[in-house]
């Protein structure tokens, strides 16, 4: 009895000390899983450093270059005002340190055109290991046709809406009254411009993208388009001059590739609904 009883005494603490011992191994793998976690997540952020650090300095690099050719490439872009001003109509700068700002501005806009094969590069190679072949494949499309759309976007506003405007507003000038534009607000109205009319040719990029993503439908999208109407123009005042041309000439082709938008999303639906078919 006595043997029994203290068997039954001594249970209680074998179970403690059973239990302590499973908490002590819970804890000691919960502890070694998380210092497994962490050395990817370090690794991946080390890696992350090494991008980013290639692409700034290549960056950095770029603009110290092209700060040489900033006086070639505003007088190119300088030239749809200067064909609209009378001959010999020189452009003026106001302040001492315009000039050298002007070149400034241009060539840290150009490097990031120049040097965005390396940046984008840098940016394939972190992402690439953590995508899918189909996935990867998707992607490249999508950045090809959003490069591909921002060009035509910028040269649609440099040939043609850049001349329209430029004529339009300096037609206005007399023989009393003369236009002499100061090339920081030129370049600024530029910029603006070539920013404004290369985002909205993003459109039928992401509409396909938000339809490819579930997150709405195309017949969806065609029951708001009196409200994409309004969002055009509200959009085309906020980024463009404060005159009716320069709004159409942006809203317009924002309504037409909305329409280009929803065409190719319905065209992508069918060809996806024929082939699970």
């Amino acid at each position: 009895m006595s043997e029994a009883a203290s068997s039954e005494t001594s249970s209680p603490e074998g179970k403690g000390s059973e239990a302590k011992g499973s908490e002590v191994t819970a804890a000691e793998v919960s502890t070694t899983k998380n210092e497994v976690a962490e050395i990817p997540l370090m690794s991946h952020l080390r890696e992350l450093k090494k991008r980013l650090l290639i692409a700034v300095v290549a960056y950095v690099i770029g603009v110290l270059v092209l700060m040489n050719f900033s006086s070639i490439v505003f007088e190119f872009i300088s030239a749809p005002i200067r064909d609209a001003l009378p001959p010999n109509t020189p452009l003026i700068f106001l302040n001492a340190p315009d000039v050298f700002f002007t070149y400034l501005k241009i060539a840290l806009v150009l490097s990031l055109f120049a040097t965005a094969p390396i940046t984008f590069y840098q940016f394939w190679a972190f992402v690439t290991p953590a995508l899918y072949k189909h996935e990867r494949k998707a992607f490249l499309a999508y950045f090809l046709a959003s490069v591909m759309l921002m060009i035509a976007g910028a040269a649609f506003s440099f040939y043609i809406v850049f001349p329209v405007i430029f004529e339009f507003f300096l037609g206005f000038s007399t023989d009393l009254i003369q236009a002499m534009p100061a090339v920081k607000e030129y370049l600024t109205l530029v910029l603006k411009l070539l920013f404004a009319f290369g985002l909205s040719f993003q459109i039928p990029i992401v509409i396909m993208l938000l339809i490819r993503l579930g997150i709405t439908e195309a017949d969806s999208l065609a029951k708001q388009r009196r409200y994409v109407i309004v969002w055009a123009f509200v959009f085309a005042a906020l980024l463009t001059p404060p005159d009716i041309i320069s709004q159409a000439l942006l809203a317009i082709p924002m309504l037409l590739l909305f329409e280009v938008g929803l065409f190719l999303a319905r065209f992508s639906e069918d060809t996806s609904t024929q082939e699970s078919a």
